[in-house]
């Protein structure tokens, strides 16, 4: 079943990199008593999450915090290495928590995930955006297949 408005987030921990190495945060730290702003993404370095989707939260993340989101994060099913490789080539930096789904795990648990085997890929995230305040989903934007619109920051700072 699909998470939808109104929904808690599932329970689950995801990759991140730290100054010592790979490490992991919950989704407890994530979202309790916070406001985040969690998009997906099909693939890291892949064309549109890396020439429009990532670049366009770096470029709003400020706007966006204006608008009282605690966090903006990335989701993709990669590893932690390939997360922190993308992030550091898209020149991230603080501005968005890059989050690694290694085994797809979170957008299955979300309903969210996607077969990309006809790609190449195997299984990944679907393109989505959501808002999140204490670990509810208060706005979700699910895009429709080979689509970039609703899931854009531009989108989804409009809506805060």
């Amino acid at each position: 079943m699909t998470i939808k408005i109104g929904d808690r987030m599932p329970e689950g921990s995801f990759g991140i990199m730290t100054k010592d190495g790979p490490g992991s945060i919950s989704t407890t730290e994530l979202f309790k008593g916070k406001k985040v702003v969690l998009f997906a993404v099909p693939g890291a370095f892949t064309p549109t999450c890396s020439m429009n989707h990532l670049p366009g939260y770096v470029e709003h993340a400020d706007q966006i915090r204006a608008r009282g989101v605690h966090t903006v994060a990335c989701l993709s099913v990669n590893d932690t290495f390939v997360m922190d490789a993308w992030g550091r080539d898209r020149k991230v930096g603080d501005k968005v928590l890059m989050l690694a789904d290694g085994n797809g795990s979170y957008a299955t648990a979300l309903g969210l995930d996607l077969d990309a085997s006809g790609f190449g890929m195997g299984k990944r995230s679907q393109r989505f955006a959501v808002v999140v305040e204490d670990g509810v989903v208060k706005q979700l934007f699910v895009e429709a297949p080979r689509e970039f619109k609703v899931s854009s920051a531009e989108h989804v700072l409009k809506s805060l």
